[in-house]
């Protein structure tokens, strides 16, 4: 039985390299939030809120590209320490808006400043025309990986328009 040929050696594969830099970020982020009682998926509910306020709980799950079974354990968390408040009821719908407490708001603001020398540390040697290329980059593969519509063919050319 004949092994099937690897695309490419894992270093030089942008997938498994995209992963590992997430899996890194996401354990860094984690480190950095700990000593503010916070998990990256708490962190990331109160910057959503804090940017979008009053979405619901299917809004917010797919904002954090989590399922909404998981995304209400996150929000009954915060809920419980009181940096989200929920209407126990709505009047229209099941729907019900989650916004930032006061408290909710202090420690999304010191959760921002522990983050800031784990972004420093990301980005360290590239200039910022560095990162608005990344941003590009990024934006291309998730472009291209929702919509659907590839005809099979693979596109070798460099996006830097070296090639």
């Amino acid at each position: 039985m004949r092994q099937a040929a690897s695309l490419h050696p894992l270093d030089r594969s942008i997938g498994y390299v995209l992963k590992q830099a997430t899996t890194v970020l996401h354990a860094a982020m984690a480190a950095a939030l700990r000593p503010h009682g916070l998990t990256v998926p708490q962190y990331s509910c109160l910057e959503l809120l804090s940017q979008r306020p009053e979405q619901s709980n299917a809004e917010l799950a797919r904002g954090m590209f989590v399922t909404p079974q998981s995304m209400n354990e996150v929000l009954r968390g915060l809920q419980n320490r009181s940096l989200v408040e929920r209407p126990r009821e709505v009047a229209v719908g099941r729907a019900r808006p989650t916004h930032l407490t006061s408290a909710g708001r202090t420690r999304l603001e010191h959760a921002r400043m522990a983050l800031v020398p784990v972004e420093r540390r990301m980005l360290r040697g590239m200039t910022r025309p560095d990162q608005d290329q990344v941003l590009t980059y990024l934006r291309t593969v998730i472009h291209n990986l929702e919509h659907h519509g590839d005809d099979g063919a693979a596109d070798t050319s460099d996006p830097g328009g070296a090639g």
